[in-house]
């Protein structure tokens, strides 16, 4: 009986914006799967590690959510349009262990490690229209949510804010009742959709990393940031991942970027757009 192959996941086809330099995509210098939401830091974080490693030249990178990233992974690809992106990434980053433990258990990898922090906040426009002050008036039936959906790893930093503010009562409230009333509306890309949804009217709310308010400020968006408080922001628990592929294309390349991102510039970047650093 023959295997089917794995069928491959789909990436939005609006989310061109988190393909880079696919030009380099089939010889690239080094392939990097990036945890989505340090999208902003991006580019002045190449640029500083092809300040310090020149040789390097081409570089084809993913900001999509690292759920999103692990399918692809162990799909051996994704679809893009008419477009398929097959390439093994040298370097891969997740906010969640599981996911570096699923790489472990089937052979992609040996050894990963943390490099990074966050910590969750509201996003709201500017102005808080609808007066929200606390994680439990999410609940609230004149509230539209932006929630992340199940492919991306902040989703579960999320749940366990809803949690610990109102029980399971707000979790089934928010993901299960809400949803059913229309009034949570899940992502597939979040760094992208929630912004987009409050700059449209369409939504009141989505739960955020910090950093992604502080981008989004940056770039002109009228929006703020309610702070759940000590305890529901997931400070001190949400943990940045990242590994080496055994079968990386380029291996010296990604022993450069572990070394980069361990490094007091990299980690100067990071913290110039909110990151908490974990090497100082």
């Amino acid at each position: 009986m023959k295997t089917q192959p794995p069928v491959l996941p789909e990436i939005p086809s609006t989310r061109g914006d988190d393909l880079h330099n696919t030009e380099n995509m089939n010889n690239a210098d080094l392939t990097l799967f990036m945890a989505g939401n340090q999208f902003m830091v991006m580019e002045d974080l190449l640029k500083e590690f092809q300040k310090t490693y020149p040789e390097v030249k081409k570089i084809f990178y993913e900001t999509l959510p690292p759920g999103l990233e692990l399918r692809q992974i162990l799909a051996g690809g994704a679809r893009f349009k008419d477009m398929v992106i097959d390439v093994m990434p040298d370097i891969y980053t997740s906010v969640t262990e599981e996911s570096m433990k699923e790489l472990s258990a089937k052979g992609f990898i040996s050894d990963y490690f943390i490099y990074l922090h966050n910590r969750i906040v509201l996003m709201i426009p500017e102005g808080n229209p609808c007066g929200i002050k606390t994680v439990t008036e999410l609940g609230r039936s004149d509230i539209r949510i932006s929630q992340p959906g199940a492919l991306e790893d902040i989703s579960y930093y999320i749940a366990a804010m809803y949690e610990k503010a109102g029980g399971g009562a707000l979790v089934k409230r928010i993901l299960e009742e809400k949803k059913e009333e229309g009034t949570t509306i899940f992502t597939v890309v979040h760094h992208r959709e929630t912004p987009l949804g409050i700059r449209e009217g369409t939504v009141d709310a989505g739960p955020v990393w910090a950093t992604e308010v502080i981008s989004a400020i940056k770039d002109g968006l009228k929006v703020e940031a309610i702070e759940p408080g000590k305890g529901l922001d997931q400070s001190g628990k949400v943990n940045y991942f990242i590994t080496k592929f055994n079968k990386a294309p380029n291996p010296e390349n990604a022993d450069k970027f572990l070394q980069f991102i361990r490094s007091i510039p990299a980690q100067d970047i990071y913290a110039q757009y909110g990151f908490v650093r974990h090497f100082k």
